[in-house]
């Protein structure tokens, strides 16, 4: 006699379905960092689980769906690929899609940060 699993509610799916996204994600493997004399490049590996779970919306593919287009920062970042500033998804590799090729000027320093501006302390209300 087979055993009955209980039946999951709505916000434990969501929840298994996060933390298996969640998993993918931390299993996208990044290349180290290599050079020539303008750019330095890298590559990012994507677990092949991140196209099952269907999680890379159809619009970041090319035409014939064989291959992603290049993808803006905002749209790689989106799938879960972080890296530090400057980096230009620059290449597509049609017979390893899941293998997207990055560079960035040799030497990048990203753009200064403004220091916080100090505002002005209000005066506080006395009491009279």
């Amino acid at each position: 006699m087979a055993s009955q699993q209980p039946q999951l509610t709505a916000e434990e799916l969501q929840k298994r379905q996060a933390d298996k996204i969640e998993e993918i994600i931390n299993a996208i493997h990044y290349s180290d960092k290599y050079t020539d004399d303008v750019y330095e490049y890298r590559h990012v590996i994507l677990p092949k689980q991140l196209f099952k779970m269907k999680i890379i919306p159809d619009n970041f593919w090319n035409a014939d769906q064989s291959a992603l287009r290049l993808l803006s920062e905002k749209e790689w970042r989106s799938i879960g690929i972080t890296q530090s500033l400057g980096w230009e998804h620059y290449e597509i590799h049609a017979p390893e899609p899941h293998i997207l090729l990055f560079r960035r000027p040799k030497d990048y320093q990203p753009p200064v940060q403004p220091a916080n501006v100090r505002r002005p302390v209000k005066e506080t209300l006395r009491r009279k």
